[in-house]
């Protein structure tokens, strides 16, 4: 991979540790509700499946090795074993396909990117309640009301914001004929 591409995966890393650090904790889950997804969904937009999984598992190994870069500024690998753990896991797959969705150019550009974001939540959400039943010893249906529902509305919130995003950052770094450190 080129050193301008790993650069920009790199920027993505550091993306999605300071969107972690947009959180809000619920009185009815141990899962904050965090702005992560957003960068998840804006790695796989724009740097496409390889990119956005490079990026993400930068992430996840800092994150596993102790730098503060989950939720609330913390670290560990109990973050990836804890309650929360199945929705860090899941943004591997989450990235990966999303981002091999956009990559499908026969596709207009809303299926492509209707399709990634909603794969990358559902992959998101079905390991992390899958975790969460697990550890906190839920049924499936309260995994799924604790462990999902809360969440639909601001991801898919962040899902057309990731949209609107990616397609102002294309334009401008084509506008500054930069758009090549994309590819």
């Amino acid at each position: 991979m080129p050193l301008n591409k790993l650069t920009v995966c790199a920027l993505f890393t550091a993306l999605i540790a300071v969107l972690a650090q947009i959180s809000i904790p619920l009185p009815i889950s141990p899962v904050p509700f965090t702005g992560q997804v957003l960068g998840i969904f804006l790695a796989a937009i724009l740097l496409g499946g390889k990119g956005g999984l490079l990026s993400v598992a930068a992430y996840l190994l800092l994150g596993a090795a102790g730098a503060p870069v989950f939720s609330f500024a913390r670290g560990g690998i109990h973050m990836l074993t804890g309650p929360g753990g199945g929705y860090l896991i899941g943004f591997l797959p989450a990235v990966y396909i999303c981002g091999r969705l956009m990559e499908i150019k026969s596709r207009p550009y809303i299926q492509r990117a209707v399709a990634g974001t909603a794969a990358a939540l559902i992959l998101i959400y079905f390991f992390g309640a899958l975790q969460l039943a697990l550890i906190m010893q839920y049924t499936p249906l309260q995994a799924f009301l604790v462990g999902v529902v809360p969440y639909i509305p601001l991801d898919l919130l962040k899902a057309v914001l990731a949209l609107f995003l990616s397609e102002r950052i294309k334009k401008s770094l084509q506008r500054n004929r930069l758009d090549h450190i994309l590819k």
